[in-house]
């Protein structure tokens, strides 16, 4: 058989959530598993674009740690808040939002002004509550696009107002990711192995587009590492091409046996080259009327056609 290592293939995406799936990806080559699932793990979780407030602030307020007139909420319980904000930035740019509250109530991120360049991914996330009727609440927040952490030295080094309050931001929108491996088989191959990934967002991108831009990303660090130097791969196990599929679906009779191999095989309900790979060794021999000689007659027409293990 080749000695290519088999590309795998996505087996099957299993929604259970709006914001959760489950990634099948099988069969993989032996030991795959894990260096895969810690690999897409690791840069589902830092890498992914996403975006969040980086800066605010709020009238009449001097300092974060200060109470606030009318408001149930200290300053430091609001920020903590506004960090719970998810959002989608559209400009490369960092973006300026304001909102502007009057009247005893809740305080939500949906009360933020509309903007072309910004989507509020959670509107009903609790920003502050106005106890008294008369009080207002105004606060600026910056918006901007990124990829993992920023520390709040950083981001306060890169604010576009001096007089705001910088947030340490965490830009992933991907708040999850669990991977497991188990074994699989195909054919008489049976140490491969199965990925079972599953990844949580906040809502902000939807769990395959996160999936495939970490791909996308481990795709282009391996590329640049390579250089010049290709490997030969061969189509997932089980999903060759049309070509080889052609192949599996050879009648038994178009095999080249003996009358009797032939015979026994199409009497036990073995009628097509793809019917008989997916045969051990052992399920041949407890096969009705089928002898020694007869295995050794299909393990060699097996061995021609570069389908025996």
């Amino acid at each position: 058989m080749s000695n290519a290592i088999h590309n795998p293939a996505l087996a099957g995406i299993t929604s259970e959530g709006d914001n959760i799936s489950t990634f099948t990806i099988e069969p993989l080559h032996p030991g795959y598993g894990n260096t895969l699932g810690n690999s897409l793990r690791r840069v589902l979780l830092s890498s992914v674009e996403g975006a969040a407030i980086t800066s605010y602030r709020i009238e009449g307020v001097s300092h974060e740690f200060t109470t606030i007139d009318g408001i149930k909420e200290d300053a430091v319980d609001i920020m903590l808040n506004i960090k719970n904000i998810r959002l989608r930035v559209f400009s490369d740019n960092p973006v300026e939002l304001t909102l502007s509250k009057k009247g005893a109530g809740k305080v939500l991120a949906s009360d933020i002004q509309a903007n072309a360049d910004v989507e509020i991914v959670n509107p009903q996330q609790i920003i502050a509550t106005i106890d008294d009727p008369n009080a207002s609440l105004t606060i600026h927040f910056v918006a901007q696009k990124g990829r993992g952490y920023l520390t709040i030295e950083e981001s306060s080094e890169s604010r576009i107002h001096s007089d705001m309050v910088a947030l340490d931001a965490v830009y992933s929108p991907v708040l999850r990711v669990r991977y497991k491996v188990e074994k699989t088989r195909v054919g008489q191959i049976s140490n491969l192995d199965k990925l079972v990934l599953t990844v949580e967002t906040s809502g902000a991108i939807t769990p395959q587009d996160a999936f495939e831009e970490a791909a996308a990303i481990l795709v282009n660090q391996y590329s640049a590492l390579a250089g010049s130097t290709q490997v030969e791969a061969a189509p997932a196990l089980g999903q060759e091409d049309d070509t080889e599929n052609q192949e599996l679906n050879t009648l038994i009779e178009d095999l080249s046996l003996s009358a009797r191999t032939a015979n026994a095989l199409v009497n036990n309900n073995i009628r097509t080259l793809n019917d008989l790979v997916n045969l051990s060794e052992q399920d041949l021999r407890e096969l009705k009327g089928f002898g020694s000689k007869a295995l050794d007659e299909v393990k060699l027409k097996l061995t021609e056609l570069d389908l025996y293990a």
